[in-house]
């Protein structure tokens, strides 16, 4: 049979093949599948984490926060009488002492003057110019006899009336053995400023027997000498704000003193944190009012001195229930 030949234009066009022909690859297809699906892995499981890791960080917060609020329950601070209670009685005085001592406080601390002949007291020169009427008068520029001819309740408001300012010999007899600490708030003062001071301070303790002596002075020169005559005294020093340049003063500066006595509104969390590391106590001084004495607790200061003991020990107890009602472990 003969084929009859067609034009070129009625013929059907031949396909082209492709330059690169494609080849379907299942292994690379189901690797394809195989990344998706450990994607989809990975979303999931990281979207089921959410909730697990927000629940975790919300109960350390919250955990943070009660510590903040309850941990000193761990660790009370010492409650320490500034001068005894002061609220009840002129500071200082015997009785201040006695009433601070019948509602069980930690700590008193006793402002330590010398008199122009030597003699220790335990007085301030503000109560002083309180009781003689004279705002510009000094311990140091009187006689023990004057001081002992002034009433110590004298202008103070309410309490006792003729009550005589203690020798430190005659606070520390009847304190020491009736408390955990005593702290001596050594004032240092014109005309004799430290001169022999640190010796007559240590001779009157070792007399008294009192080992539970802590001696601080706003003086660093009176607690270096500290230092130097006895390897056996608890000695500290004062830290607080520059009066003309608002600067803090310097938080490490003496070597041989285990306590750091801090005007409280510089206290904060780092401070606490330099003086732990340091391995010092930080006490917290003079806090009269519930608000800084919340804020003291939540700081874990080793001991507030305030002239409202009473106050702080109600506040403490206080605290201390809400803290066990919500739960917090008692030691």
């Amino acid at each position: 049979m003969t084929r009859i030949a067609l034009p070129r234009k009625w013929r059907s066009p031949t396909p082209s093949l492709p330059l690169f022909p494609s080849k379907k690859n299942p292994r690379a297809s189901r690797s394809i599948s195989s990344n998706r699906f450990l994607r989809l892995l990975l979303l999931i499981a990281f979207f089921a984490l959410i909730p697990p890791l927000v629940f975790h960080f919300r109960l350390r917060r919250i955990h943070q926060m009660r510590s903040r609020k309850c941990g000193w329950i761990e660790s009370p601070p010492l409650v320490c009488a500034h001068g005894g209670d002061s609220t009840r009685a002129a500071p200082n005085t015997l009785d201040a002492y006695r009433i601070a001592l019948s509602s069980r406080v930690d700590c008193v601390e006793i402002d330590v003057s010398r008199t122009l002949d030597g003699a220790l007291v335990a007085l301030h020169d503000r109560d002083l110019q309180r009781m003689s009427g004279n705002s510009t008068t000094k311990v140091g520029y009187m006689k023990i006899s004057e001081i002992k001819e002034l009433d110590a309740s004298f202008g103070f408001g309410h309490g006792s009336r003729n009550q005589d300012v203690p020798l430190l010999e005659d606070a520390l007899a009847l304190i020491s053995k009736s408390v955990r600490q005593v702290i001596l708030d050594v004032k240092v003062g014109p005309p004799l400023y430290e001169r022999g001071l640190a010796e007559v301070i240590l001779s009157i303790v070792k007399k008294t027997h009192c080992m539970n002596c802590l001696i601080w002075s706003k003086s660093d020169i009176m607690g270096r000498d500290i230092i130097k005559l006895s390897r056996d005294a608890m000695v500290g020093y004062i830290v607080m704000k520059d009066s003309s340049t608002g600067a803090r003063s310097n938080l490490l500066r003496m070597e041989g003193a285990k306590v750091v006595g801090v005007y409280h509104p510089l206290i904060d969390e780092n401070l606490m944190r330099i003086l732990h590391r340091k391995g010092k106590k930080a006490y917290a001084w003079t806090v009269d009012d519930s608000d800084s004495m919340l804020r003291m607790l939540s700081e874990h200061v080793g001991a507030v001195v305030t002239s409202n003991p009473s106050l702080l020990q109600s506040l403490m107890q206080d605290l201390k229930m809400e803290c066990i009602e919500e739960g917090f472990p008692l030691p």
